[in-house]
């Protein structure tokens, strides 16, 4: 039995896989572009049928197209988007830089479904890629149409809640942390106290502004540039077309999605993502920061800070006993890395349209859906796997915050800058406390000492200083 059948396009005949539900542009491209082993994201695909779907139908509400024929594209779009024929779409990413061999892949596997369900109703006339499923569209304004709606629903389905999860859970530690002291550090030298809530609290506060970053980028990204078909101008479809198409997109997938104003923009640049990826590469810089500062709080558990205890979740070495790390810490700041090449490779790729359009969308796709997914994962296991199991060494952190010779900060209100500078330096070079080198140069009495150097009214401005 043979197992290839004939299809054509405008190049000519090609054998397609007889079961394959795709036809002859898409099996050029599996000739042409067969360069690595990333395939187009599924989320991409998914939104440029669901695109198809809205189409269809709109196509059928301006009798630019049959009901039975609309109707048949829009139920077999629904089922691409909805995943049940993924297997269906092999196209490498690294293809054209507009996406148009994928626009086509999801317009062939559409023609079919579509074709198969009208044979049965009767209909002998073959649903067309390009002038049935396509009508009134180009690929030049459904990829990036479908770039956005793909990163806009993994952003808000997926992202947001798991940095709310992440943002949540810090906000339980620093509750219940917020009596604990310990000594602050700035150039990773020790300074002046404050209270594990209080530092909690700022990473809560860097998660919030990256969320508030987050949430207004996505306005331009609920911004589409259907209606604008090859180059901006909408020309070979209606003027209500777009529009219409995007009404219908927002109201099926529940995101408040709008016509792009300019669409020779929408098409030939693409900032919108720059700006959204900028937002996530802010994330990464921050959940960096967060995650180092736990990974060193929590370093040890004898020789390093050991102020934290992290959970325990797998052996550590293969050589070493007993040896643990901090491995949920490493996979978020590797994740955090990737989204930042990620950000250079965004932006370079943004920076190279030309003329009416951009034709480094595929990158822009894969890269930025990448980034989403991987922070997303990252930021859940960091929450589940670490956050929620972490522990206070309350004996370790009050030995560290009591041999500080930052607490010799408290007495330059009444000794002056030049005097306390003397008692820390003579404490760091006789291996004395500072209450012993304050009574050995009799700067102070021992009941002034014990009263001026306390952490506890070190946490907050000194209502004394008030003039």
């Amino acid at each position: 039995m043979k197992n290839t059948r004939t299809e054509s396009d405008t190049f000519g005949p090609i054998e397609v896989p007889v079961n394959a539900l795709w036809g002859a542009q898409t099996a050029r491209s599996l000739h042409f572009f067969a360069i690595g082993a990333q395939p187009m994201p599924l989320e991409v695909v998914h939104a440029m049928a669901w695109i198809k779907w809205a189409a269809a139908l709109v196509n059928a509400d301006l009798q630019l197209q049959t009901t039975g024929r609309a109707q048949a594209i829009a139920d077999a779009a629904q089922q691409v988007a909805l995943g049940d024929f993924d297997a269906e779409f092999p196209l490498s990413v690294w293809q054209t830089g507009s996406g148009t061999q994928s626009n086509m892949n999801v317009n062939e596997v559409i023609a079919t479904l579509a074709t198969r369900t009208l044979v049965l109703q009767g209909d002998k006339v073959a649903v067309h890629p390009n002038d049935d499923v396509n009508r009134g569209q180009s690929s030049n304004d459904v990829f990036p149409s479908a770039m956005h709606i793909a990163v806009a629903l993994q952003v808000h389905r997926s992202l947001l809640p798991a940095l709310a999860g992440l943002h949540a859970a810090l906000q339980i530690n620093a509750e219940a942390f917020a009596s604990v002291i310990k000594i602050g550090r700035t150039h990773l030298q020790d300074a002046t106290p404050l209270t594990l809530g209080q530092e909690l609290g700022g990473y809560c506060a860097q998660l919030a502004l990256c969320q508030r970053n987050l949430e207004f980028a996505l306005h331009a990204i609920h911004t589409l540039a259907i209606g604008g078909t090859a180059v901006g101008t909408g020309l070979n479809t209606h003027p209500e077309f777009g529009r219409r198409v995007t009404q219908r997109l927002a109201q099926q997938l529940d995101l408040p999605l709008v016509q792009a104003d300019n669409l020779f923009a929408a098409m030939a640049g693409h900032e919108a993502l720059v700006a959204l990826h900028g937002s996530l590469r802010m994330l990464a810089v921050a959940l960096t920061k967060i995650g180092n500062d736990i990974r060193l709080m929590g370093s040890g558990p004898r020789a390093g800070l050991g102020e934290l205890r992290l959970p325990q979740n797998e052996p550590g070495s293969s050589i070493m006993p007993g040896k643990v790390n901090p491995t949920q810490i490493e996979a978020l700041t590797m994740v955090s890395a990737q989204v930042m090449g990620h950000d250079v490779a965004i932006g370079f790729a943004a920076s190279q349209g030309q003329f009416e359009l951009n034709v480094y969308k595929p990158l822009i796709a894969l890269n930025a859906l990448d980034s989403v997914r991987l922070l997303s994962d990252a930021m859940r296991s960091f929450t589940v796997h670490c956050v929620q199991g972490i522990e206070v060494n309350a004996p370790r952190m009050d030995a560290l915050l009591q041999s500080s010779l930052m607490l010799v900060t408290a007495l330059v209100p009444h000794l002056g800058y030049s005097r306390a500078a003397e008692i820390a330096k003579l404490a760091l070079d006789k291996d004395l406390s500072l209450r012993e080198a304050a009574l050995s140069l009799a700067t102070v009495t021992a009941e002034q000492f014990d009263n001026w150097v306390d952490a506890r009214r070190m946490l907050a401005p000194d209502a004394e200083q008030k003039s």
